[in-house]
């Protein structure tokens, strides 16, 4: 059996404290997992793991295997990309998802600009608002806006979102303009499902403000609560990227001057280190860049 794979089975089998879990992140059956594991305490001639009926655990030779098999797939991940590095450069396909307004107003632009310069690279581009599970849906990279990371994945940080607060002339005209964040409970908010639904917060010189919201249109997709809004049903807190065009063009008016709505994280979510594709750390490279450039200050 190949002990590269062998190295790369037993570290997803610590990572997640379960053969099972390592089974499903890898796309290979249990028992095949249980091979591996054992050819990798054949080898280290000592036993790896703890194994009870409610959980897996390193043995103190476990320890120490582990992060001897992390280098290696380090440097085997190392000789991949200097090989790649000195011929053809990055290629293989990369499924890519995020979220229809990041998609829409900043990757589809992001994304082809990358291809032009790797055109080795294929990318399948998942939209969807849902949270999806990366190991299950195969997914090698999410791009998200968040403040709340799940601990199970490796987060890059690509950049910040601000916020800002927006309404249609249309509605300050019939409900007038709320003059400070306290305002906003007379007011009808639309909201996100996924990002404060009932509470947005700001900032004014340091002092953080939490002001609970409410409204007759809650949406999971970003993109719904911002064309509501422009139709001038109410008010909305939108990423700023996907706000600036209908501002420019006077069909939404920013709010509450003074007041810094909360911002979000820009974040590249992935599963592994471990053996992570040439291609897929490229595009993390590129992206740092592309929302560093963009970003405003």
């Amino acid at each position: 059996m190949d002990r590269l794979t062998a190295a790369e089975v037993f570290v997803r089998i610590a990572e997640r404290a379960s053969m099972t879990g390592a089974a499903d992140s890898l796309d290979m059956s249990r028992a095949m997992v249980t091979r591996y594991l054992a050819q990798m305490e054949q080898w280290a001639g000592a036993r790896l793991m703890h194994r009870t009926t409610r959980r897996l655990s390193l043995t103190e030779a476990g320890e120490a295997t582990l992060a001897r098999c992390r280098q290696m797939l380090e440097l085997a991940q190392d000789m991949g990309a200097a090989g790649e590095a000195g011929s053809e450069g990055p290629r293989g396909l990369l499924r890519v998802t995020c979220s229809q307004s990041m998609g829409q107003d900043v990757l589809a632009a992001a994304v082809a600009d990358f291809l032009r310069r790797h055109p080795r690279v294929a990318i399948d581009l998942h939209v969807d608002a849902r949270p999806v599970n990366l190991v299950e849906e195969r997914i090698d990279l999410a791009v998200r806006t968040t403040n709340d990371l799940d601990p199970n994945l490796i987060a890059r940080p690509l950049g910040h979102c601000p916020s800002v607060v927006v309404a249609a002339p249309s509605y300050l005209a019939a409900r007038g303009a709320p003059q400070k964040p306290e305002d906003l409970a007379g007011h009808n908010c639309l909201t996100y499902s996924y990002f404060g639904k009932s509470l947005w917060e700001f900032d004014r010189d340091g002092d953080r403000i939490a002001v609970p919201v409410s409204g007759n249109l809650s949406a999971n997709e970003s993109q719904v609560v911002l064309a509501a809004a422009i139709e001038g049903a109410g008010i909305a807190m939108q990423p700023l990227y996907s706000a600036t065009g209908p501002i420019a063009q006077g069909r939404l008016v920013p709010l509450l001057p003074g007041f810094v709505p909360r911002g979000l994280g820009i974040y590249g979510l992935y599963s592994s280190r471990s053996r992570m594709p040439v291609a897929l750390r490229a595009l993390l490279d590129f992206l740092v860049d592309y929302f560093r450039e963009r970003t405003p200050a």
